[in-house]
């Protein structure tokens, strides 16, 4: 062999090289879920858990991480990215025809499926960190499954516009009640009363401040270099500076992306587009988030999650059945159209579930190898099943 073929690749190397690997493979998770019924994501989250079997269990890596250092930054963007997108569809004008009718709905569906999840893992002898995360986690909904099965059936009746409305606002909501659960748990956990409350305040407070510190001037200086058009550049500068800063302030990322995308979407009258651009770049990192998130489960602790992932899923069942029937129940004198069991369309999730428990798993890191496991199971279920859920109830 030459002398001058080296094999020794350096930690930098080896990373690209992962990345290259890592966006290549998706290319095939793209074609299988065109010609199968199986979600990309899922098929994603499948490659993870695959990465982790051979790192864990053949390479015998059980505390390694695939990227190492650039793991965390990667997610961090992908998840800041997310929420300032859903930030920027929290305009006051669809609040308005949201209406009050999607209003109830969701927050019924939000109150009482949060409830039920928290409240039955905790009769179920599960620590309070893992009942609280897991009932805030089972809030959200993934809004593209949604939009996706109703626009395939091409329904316009009035359930499909009240599923449409919900999912536009739910991960708001699921990102607003996330952050209060963290702070509760901080405040419960933390011996010092007085000093877990100011820091509850300051990682909420302070990422609105941040968000609106951010978005307030973005929203007038943006998009001016292409008249009414933000470009990729303005774009990724306030991605990072919001990854960044909460980071580096204490602030929830979730909640300071939402307000910087809310404020801009409401106070730049002059963007034709409101960071649309943010889109255009979004999924190759949404392809490391989902990969990574699956290889980021604890083997060795899996069937400790067994029981835990199968009382969630029920749970979460239960929770979005029973709070879609109450609201439909109440509002039955105004819309007698509405099907009882409409909270079963909203059980699809993904990418801020499986945010909400990256983040979880890195504020309590001791219950880690419940957490993942369980999302990342449920969140396959879901994404499987949700769809023919979404399409059974608009039948």
């Amino acid at each position: 062999m030459p002398a001058w073929v080296a094999f020794d690749v350096s930690p930098s190397a080896l990373n690209m090289i992962l990345l290259g690997v890592i966006l290549s493979v998706s290319i095939c998770a793209d074609v299988i879920a065109a010609r199968t019924w199986i979600p990309r994501i899922s098929v994603l989250m499948s490659l993870g858990v695959v990465i982790a079997i051979i790192q864990q269990l053949w390479l015998g890596q059980a505390e390694g991480r695939l990227l190492g250092d650039l793991g965390e930054p990667l997610i961090q963007l992908a998840l800041v990215m997310v929420a300032f997108l859903l930030g920027s569809e929290l305009t006051l004008e669809r609040l308005r025809v949201t209406g009050r009718l999607i209003l109830i709905i969701s927050l019924s569906v939000i109150v009482t499926g949060g409830a039920i999840v928290a409240g039955g893992l905790l009769a179920l002898g599960f620590p309070l960190v893992v009942a609280v995360a897991l009932g805030a986690v089972s809030v959200a909904t993934d809004p593209a499954a949604v939009t996706e099965t109703i626009r395939e059936r091409g329904d316009t009746r009035l359930r499909a516009k009240v599923l449409l409305g919900i999912v536009a606002i739910d991960d708001g909501w699921g990102i607003i009640v996330f952050g209060l659960s963290m702070a509760f748990l901080g405040w419960v956990l933390t011996s010092n009363g007085q000093t877990a409350l100011v820091h509850a305040v300051w990682e909420l407070g302070g990422a609105v401040l941040m968000g609106l510190t951010i978005g307030l001037p973005a929203a007038w200086l943006t998009g001016r270099l292409k008249p009414g058009e933000p470009t990729q550049v303005e774009a990724l500068a306030l991605v990072l500076l919001l990854a960044g800063l909460s980071s580096a302030l204490g602030v929830s990322p979730l909640l300071a992306s939402m307000t910087a995308g809310m404020a801009i979407a409401n106070l730049s009258s002059h963007h034709i587009h409101s960071f649309r651009e943010i889109e255009h770049i979004e999924w190759p990192f949404l392809v490391f988030f989902f990969v990574l998130s699956g290889a980021s489960i604890d083997l060795y602790r899996l069937d400790d999650a067994i029981g835990l992932t199968l009382a969630y899923i029920f749970l979460r069942l239960t929770g979005r059945f029973l709070g879609g029937f109450l609201a439909v129940r109440f509002l039955k004198n105004q819309q007698q159209s509405l099907p009882t069991n409409i909270g079963l369309a909203l059980t699809p999730q993904a990418g801020v579930a499986m945010g909400m428990a990256l983040l979880a798993a890195e504020r309590f890191p001791e219950f880690r190898g419940l957490i993942l496991p369980t999302v990342v199971g449920s969140t396959i279920f879901f994404e499987l099943v949700g769809p023919l859920l979404v399409r059974r109830v608009l039948r």
